[in-house]
């Protein structure tokens, strides 16, 4: 028997309606209902909730196959938050950008380093640009941090190319103005993301 029968035949037992094992379980009920009709599984955590709750063990729930699967989506799972945690706080931290003196300001013939903040001997246009990719970075980054367990479709699939590409944009920005030190920040991150995703294939 799967785990979806064996979950059903223990909630019919228990005379419980699928809201009413949700509400138990801490659980919605769509998610109740995509085990019962066999669509999922439940993680590790809900799996040892739902053993406790019907006073059975997990190899009773589940199969062999059915219980690797669930450790394989598991570590998955956690991949992936750990994967968005730290592109999060890459792209948050672009905002240093702001504070640390990475930018090339001339004064009397001498080349100063200051912040961002600081620079204004640049076209405004070109500091605009700045301002402008910094503050799509840290938002990028906070929707990467807060949006961590939303599973739209579109948003789950490209979040970590747009975080890649905002990146590569930022770089292209920095060396075609010739702020080499800001580019070479931008870049650090970059790699940092681009080999977290290739370890990922």
């Amino acid at each position: 028997m799967e785990f979806n029968e064996k979950l059903q035949e223990l909630r019919k037992q228990k005379g419980l309606t699928q809201e009413e094992l949700a509400e138990y379980l801490y659980v919605s009920r769509t998610a109740i209902s995509k085990w019962e009709s066999g669509r999922g599984y439940p993680n590790i955590d809900s799996l040892k909730v739902i053993a406790k709750f019907f006073e059975v063990t997990i190899d009773e729930l589940l199969s062999g196959d059915e219980l690797l699967t669930i450790a394989e989506e598991d570590t998955k799972q956690k991949e992936r938050t750990v994967r968005d945690l730290v592109f999060g706080l890459l792209d948050c931290g672009i905002a240093l950008l702001l504070f640390l003196p990475f930018f090339g300001q001339k004064a009397d013939d001498v080349v100063q380093e200051v912040s961002l903040l600081v620079l204004d001997s640049i076209q405004s246009y070109l500091k605009i640009a700045y301002f402008v990719f910094i503050g799509t970075m840290i938002l990028m980054g906070i929707a990467l941090l807060v949006l961590q367990n939303y599973r739209q479709r579109l948003w789950t699939r490209y979040k970590s190319i747009l975080s890649l590409a905002l990146s590569a944009v930022g770089v292209c920005l920095f060396i075609v103005s010739q702020q080499p030190y800001p580019a070479i920040f931008v870049f650090a991150f970059l790699l940092i993301k681009a080999l977290m995703l290739i370890k990922r294939q």
